[in-house]
């Protein structure tokens, strides 16, 4: 498999703060995963977005507020995310990587494309940053996909509920997101929805998991509702939030997946689009190893290839099994899961 690895320098310069756990060896930790899975690797530096696309998610006034707050120096946007100057260069080039990305794919110079890019996204709401957050990346490029007629599936497996992602297209009926995360957890949001609430709430699916749900729930719920509900909404593009803080090693959290496990996950879920269709985007995750091991899994899975499971495994509680049965009933009054 060809990988297209976006990333660049100035993202390492975005600094939230001393003792900050979304730190720049974040991005060199991902950058290693990259660089040791077994993929044919090219690598090329993001771009600044064009603000016309940022603008399909982002509203005009907040953009200019966080490029002012950057140009003046920088400051604290709410307690957990900070701005310094060169902050703004690099959210504006993480939030740039997907749209390249896309063109790579489309013009098939790679069948996969990874963005090692920070701040990371999910949170970031249309004119408000959160959760370490400033721009929405993969929400910027979903919204230019959808602009063209495309339709999109979003998976979000970052241990926290991607409330910024899900505002974004609650009401979007060509986006498909679906969220795996620790609940009750931040931001608070991401509980069982109902599927019949409102035009689109079909197509918003969160599966809240008690702590210390481990791999063997994911396997579960992928096999019986993620991977069902995707294939019958035929997406022509996926894009994965990718964030590695659902690890059992991960500080901030306290979900038990593996590397295997997220080998698992994008090798299920590569084979539901079209060839050259799958964009990553990275996400949280605080321990620098496993963001290393389960990016390099990552890469492996979606090459098809199995990453044995490790020796010991971590077994999830009747709860998270009784709330998968629960999502599961919510989402069959929509689709067919058999």
């Amino acid at each position: 498999m060809r990988v297209l690895a976006l990333s660049h320098p100035v993202f390492e310069e975005h600094d939230a703060g001393w003792g900050h756990p979304e730190r720049p060896a974040r991005l060199d930790a991902a950058l290693r995963g990259v660089r040791a899975a077994p993929v044919e690797l090219a690598e090329e530096l993001a771009p600044e977005i064009d603000r016309r696309l940022l603008e399909l998610v982002h509203e005009p006034g907040y953009i200019d507020y966080i490029q002012q707050v950057c140009a003046s120096g920088g400051a604290q946007l709410d307690p957990d995310t900070a701005a310094v100057p060169a902050s703004w260069e690099a959210a504006v080039r993480a939030a740039g990587g997907g749209p390249l990305a896309v063109r790579r794919l489309e013009e098939e110079a790679a069948d996969l494309a990874f963005l090692a890019v920070r701040p990371p996204g999910h949170h970031a709401r249309s004119s408000a940053a959160m959760g370490f957050c400033l721009f929405n990346s993969a929400a910027v490029t979903a919204a230019m996909l959808v602009e063209r007629g495309c339709k999109v599936a979003i998976m979000d497996w970052d241990v926290h509920h991607g409330n910024g992602t899900e505002e974004m297209f609650e009401h979007e009926e060509n986006v498909l997101y679906i969220s795996t995360h620790q609940y009750p957890f931040y931001p608070g949001t991401g509980g069982i929805v109902d599927m019949t609430a409102h035009r689109g709430a079909a197509t918003i699916l969160d599966l809240p998991l008690p702590p210390g749900t481990a791999g063997d729930l994911y396997r579960r719920a992928f096999e019986e509702l993620i991977l069902p509900v995707i294939s019958q909404f035929g997406p022509d593009w996926l894009l994965v939030s990718a964030g590695y803080d659902a690890h059992a090693a991960d500080p901030l959290a306290s979900l038990r997946l593996l590397p295997s496990d997220y080998s698992y996950m994008s090798r299920a879920l590569i084979e539901l689009t079209p060839p050259g269709r799958t964009i990553c985007f990275l996400e949280g995750g605080y321990d620098l190893d496993a963001i290393s091991a389960s990016v390099s899994a990552t890469l492996a899975g979606a090459a098809g290839m199995v990453v044995p499971d490790e020796e010991h495994r971590f077994h999830s509680s009747e709860l998270a099994f009784a709330t998968l049965d629960a999502v599961k009933a919510e989402a069959a009054k929509v689709w067919d899961l058999g």
